[in-house]
C-alpha cells in the first residue's frame, strides 16, 4: 500500500485515488489504467456509478473520505492513517462494519501499535509498503468489487461458532482453510458476490491459496522445534543431501512430509512406490486422466447458473473431476478391464499425486 498523497509531479493511484484532487476523479481514475486501449472501452458512467456506489456503501471508502476532507480544510501536516487489525468485540464480524471500529487518523507520532496486524498509511511516502495478510481488512483493499460493503476477513483469533448462541470451545479458533472455503461456498444467487466474480474471482482465489499456503510456511518456520523429524541427523543428513560446503551454513528450516511438495514428502512418495514395485514388479500400465470442462455433469450444473463459465466454478470442476476418477478407477480394480489387479496400494498413491498437484 502506497502513502495518503502521491509525491509532487505524480499522478495519483490506488487509495489516493479517494482523497487527491477529487473533483477530477474519474478522469483520474480512467488514467491510472495505463493502457491506451482499455480506456477507450471504459464507460464513464459506469465508472462514476462505482465511485457513488463505494461512497454510500463501503466504510473503508468513508474512511478514506475523511482524510480527503481534512487535506481540503488543509489539515494535512503530519497525519497517519491506521487501520485496525483487531476489533474489541467479535459479536460483529458479520455485521456491516464502521468509521470507528476500522481505524482512525493520528496526528503526530501513533505511538503504540500491533506492526503485525495494524496498517498504518503515512502521509506521503515514495515506495509501496506490504500490509500484513493477517489484518482483515486485507482482501477488502485488495478486491473492493467482491467486497464491496468492506467486509472483514480472516484474522487468527477468529472463533469457532456453530451457530448464533455463541462460540463453540470445542473448537477453538478457526483455521484460514475453513474460513476461505466459508468464504466460497455456494449460497443462492443473491448471495453469491464472490463466486459472480470471474477473472476477479480467479485472481481472488489464487491469493488466498497464495496466503494460506505463506501462513502454513509460517507454522513451521516458527515451530521447527516441534516439528524436526528423527531422520535429520545433522552433519550424516546434511552430508547426504550435498550439503558439504561449510560458506553456506546458516539457519534451515525443515519441511516435514506433511506439506505437500517438500524434498520429504517426494522422498516418501518416491519410497513407497519403489516398495511396490519390488514386491509386484513394475507398472504394466501408466495412464493420464484429464478434465474437460464440456462433460455433461459439468455443462448440466453451467446451465442451472447462468452467467457463470467453466472457469469460473474450479469448485464444481474439482468435484466432478473427483467424482469420475473414483469411478474410473473403481471400474479398472472391480472390472478387470486390464486383468486381475495386483497393487492395490498403487492407485492410492497415484490418487494422492493427482490431488495434491
Amino acid at each position: 500500500m502506497g502513502s495518503l498523497l502521491p509525491l509532487e509531479g505524480e499522478c495519483p493511484k490506488f487509495a489516493q485515488l479517494y482523497i487527491y484532487d477529487t473533483h477530477n476523479e474519474t478522469m483520474n481514475r480512467l488514467n491510472a489504467v495505463n493502457c491506451k486501449e482499455r480506456n477507450e472501452k471504459l464507460d464513464e458512467d459506469i465508472v462514476q456509478g462505482l465511485i457513488k456506489m463505494f461512497d454510500e456503501s463501503n466504510e473503508l471508502v468513508k474512511f478514506f473520505r475523511i482524510v480527503r476532507d481534512k487535506f481540503e480544510r488543509g489539515c494535512l501536516t503530519s497525519l497517519k492513517l491506521r487501520l485496525l487489525g483487531r476489533q474489541a468485540d467479535d459479536s460483529k464480524q458479520y455485521e456491516q462494519p464502521t468509521c470507528d471500529e476500522i481505524g482512525g487518523l493520528v496526528v503526530g507520532d501513533i505511538g503504540l501499535f500491533d506492526s503485525n496486524r495494524d496498517i498504518v498509511i503515512e502521509l506521503k511516502a515514495g515506495e509501496l509498503k506490504r500490509i500484513t495478510k493477517l489484518n482483515p481488512k486485507f482482501m477488502s483493499l485488495q478486491y473492493p468489487f467482491l467486497f464491496p460493503y468492506g467486509e472483514d476477513g480472516y484474522r487468527p483469533d477468529l472463533k469457532w461458532s456453530n451457530d448464533y448462541k455463541g462460540h463453540d470451545p470445542k473448537r477453538g479458533r478457526v483455521p484460514m482453510r475453513a474460513f476461505i472455503a466459508y468464504q466460497i461456498q455456494e449460497r443462492g444467487p443473491l448471495l453469491d458476490t464472490l463466486l459472480k466474480g470471474g477473472r476477479l474471482f480467479q485472481q481472488f482465489l489464487v491469493d488466498s491459496y497464495a496466503t494460506l499456503e505463506e501462513d502454513r510456511l509460517d507454522y513451521i518456520r516458527k515451530n521447527q522445534t516441534n516439528l524436526r523429524s528423527e531422520i535429520y541427523k545433522g552433519i550424516y543428513d546434511a552430508i547426504s543431501k550435498g550439503d558439504s560446503d561449510a560458506n553456506n551454513v546458516g539457519q534451515k528450516v525443515i519441511l516435514p512430509s506433511s506439506y505437500t511438495g517438500s524434498t520429504r514428502y517426494m522422498l516418501n512418495n518416491y519410497q513407497d512406490a519403489m516398495a511396490i514395485c519390488r514386491h509386484y514388479g513394475n507398472p504394466d500400465l501408466f495412464i493420464t486422466f484429464t478434465c474437460n470442462v464440456k462433460w455433461p455433469e459439468i455443462v448440466r450444473e453451467l446451465d442451472n447458473k447462468p452467467g457463470y463459465k467453466g472457469e469460473d466454478r474450479p469448485d464444481l470442476i474439482s468435484r466432478v473431476f473427483k467424482m469420475k476418477l473414483d469411478d474410473m478407477i473403481n471400474y479398472i480394480k472391480s472390472g478387470k478391464v486390464f486383468g486381475e489387479v495386483e497393487a492395490g496400494e498403487f492407485y492410492k498413491l497415484i490418487i494422492s499425486a493427482i490431488l495434491n498437484f
